[in-house]
C-alpha cells in the first residue's frame, strides 16, 4: 500500500527558499499525479501544484506561480517542491498526496513558517 512521507519544513525569512520532498514507500510512484497542497490555521486546504506521473505536466496555484516549482524522481520514487522568495502567507502545513485531489493518500505533513 502506497505511503507518503513530507520533509523539508522548517523555519524560513521571508525571501528564503526551502525544498520539500515527498518519499513514497510501499508501491510505485509512476503511476500518480502528485499533488502539493497547504494548509494554514483555521483555512480551507489549497492546491499549490500537481505534477503529471511522468513529469511532463505541472500546474501551480496563481499564488505559487513562478515561486515554486515541483519536480520528480520517479527511480527514487520522491516529488520535490522547490519554494523560492517565500513570503508570510505561504506559511502553512504542505502535505503531498497522490492524486490532484486532497482526498487522495497524503503524508502527515511538513510545517513550513515563514517569518522574520
Amino acid at each position: 500500500q502506497l505511503q507518503l512521507v513530507e520533509s523539508g519544513g522548517g523555519l524560513v525569512q521571508p525571501g528564503g527558499s526551502l525544498r520539500l520532498s515527498c518519499a513514497a514507500s510501499g508501491s510505485s510512484l509512476d503511476y500518480y499525479s502528485i499533488g502539493w497542497f497547504r494548509q494554514a490555521p483555521g483555512k480551507e486546504p489549497e492546491e499549490v501544484s500537481c505534477i503529471s506521473s511522468r513529469g511532463d505536466i505541472a500546474n501551480y496555484a496563481n499564488s505559487v506561480k513562478g515561486r515554486f516549482t515541483t519536480s520528480r524522481d520517479n527511480a527514487k520514487s520522491t516529488v520535490y517542491l522547490q519554494m523560492n522568495n517565500l513570503k508570510p502567507e505561504d506559511t502553512a502545513v504542505y502535505y503531498c498526496a497522490a492524486s490532484c485531489l486532497f482526498s487522495g493518500t497524503r503524508g502527515q505533513g511538513t510545517q513550513v513558517t515563514v517569518s522574520s
